[in-house]
């Protein structure tokens, strides 16, 4: 029997056979076809075993793969008795909070919507952090406390916070994560139901609709309809009954009329963000334009990215761009200038590194533009 001439490389044959005269040729063969993907690298010299597993997530290839333990959670562990024990319920979906405490009240009563099933994460923008333990959940939360880090939108942006602590790998035990602004009114929402419905319509990225309450509309597509459960478009995408800004919808499968929700109450599926974490670029902190990219993470989006109506919120349009803790004044201009310039600024850069990393993909596989499907940037 000839043995595979890959392994001959990694496997010192003598020195199996000196030290195991009595092995069976057939055990022999069976041991060496199983190292084919655990590669074992011998030092004839030293008589040492060195492992090696190319499969191995970078960086691990020197650990056997069975002791590999790539992905974390947010669960806590107590400090004594059987690790197996530590954990008698494990949430099932992470809702973050991006706070400052002047929005205390706000963010208590929209904890409360949601339940046991979830992780409840805050990041903290204006470092105030102790004093949410007046509250019995936050002592369950888990609080992240950085200043000057924004959050989504106009008013913000969890770009910064998402990208270094919400990586893939640690959200991996999570179905659902939300990624909520502070100033959303929750009084006809219920998470569980939320969860429900968009299982029901295979919605992998999704919002609650926004009630006509709501102190600033940016999008038509975002809003609240009556007597449906989700909508996933425009009704009348080119009409002015339609309410969207002029020439902004050119094709009914695409941002803003469809394929969209907004960066201020989104909800991803756990393939969605692992899609999505990779697209935020590490360096744009305030997340402008990234939702008009979405789409790019779900096939077909027009048809997995869509607005709940049936557990709808209302945004008050809280404003803290511009506050001190997120902007200083500079050459005279008031601190809002600056970070809305910012923002803006962010948005072409993002949109010029997507356009560029699409044509360097094309120009890799020998695509031209015309066989693409069109897309939409502003």
């Amino acid at each position: 029997m000839n043995l595979p001439s890959s392994l001959l490389p990694y496997i010192n044959l003598t020195h199996i056979e000196g030290k195991f005269p009595g092995l069976a040729p057939q055990t022999l063969f069976s041991a060496l076809n199983s190292l084919e993907a655990n590669k074992v690298v011998t030092n004839a010299s030293s008589g040492k075993t060195k492992t090696w597993v190319p499969t191995n997530p970078r960086g691990a290839e020197r650990l056997p793969s069975r002791i590999i333990t790539s992905q974390s959670d947010f669960y806590f562990h107590r400090s004594w008795g059987e690790p197996s024990e530590d954990l008698t319920h494990k949430p099932k979906y992470l809702v973050t909070f991006t706070v400052g405490y002047n929005q205390k009240d706000n963010i208590d009563a929209a904890v409360k919507k949601f339940s046991e099933n979830f992780t409840i994460m805050l990041f903290h923008y204006d470092g105030v952090t102790t004093e949410w333990d007046k509250f019995e959940w936050s002592k369950r939360a888990i609080h992240v406390s950085v200043q000057r880090q924004t959050k989504w939108l106009a008013s913000s942006s969890i770009s910064w916070y998402a990208k270094r602590f919400l990586h893939p790998d640690i959200v991996a035990p999570y179905e659902y994560i939300f990624m909520w602004d502070e100033d959303l009114g929750v009084e006809n929402f219920d998470a569980e139901e939320y969860i429900k419905l968009v299982r029901r319509h295979g919605l992998e990225i999704s919002q609650p609709g926004l009630d006509a309450k709501s102190a600033t509309f940016s999008w038509a597509m975002t809003r609240k309809r009556e007597n449906t459960e989700v909508h996933r478009y425009l009704i009348r995408m080119l009409s002015v009954d339609s309410n969207e800004k002029s020439g902004w919808c050119t094709d009914p499968h695409l941002p803003p009329c469809a394929s969209f929700v907004e960066i201020m109450a989104t909800v991803f599926s756990r393939d969605a963000w692992l899609c999505v974490w990779h697209m935020i670029q590490n360096d744009l902190v305030h997340g402008w334009g990234l939702d008009f990219a979405l789409r790019k993470c779900v096939d077909p989006a027009h048809e997995k990215i869509g607005v709940v109506d049936a557990q709808w919120i209302v945004h008050k349009g809280v404003r803290t761009l511009g506050n001190p803790v997120h902007g200083q004044p500079e050459d005279g201009k008031a601190s809002w200038k600056g970070v809305r310039e910012r923002c803006k600024k962010e948005w072409a850069m993002f949109q010029s590194r997507m356009a560029a990393a699409e044509k360097a993909y094309r120009d890799t596989i020998g695509l031209s533009p015309s066989k693409l499907m069109p897309h939409w940037w502003i």
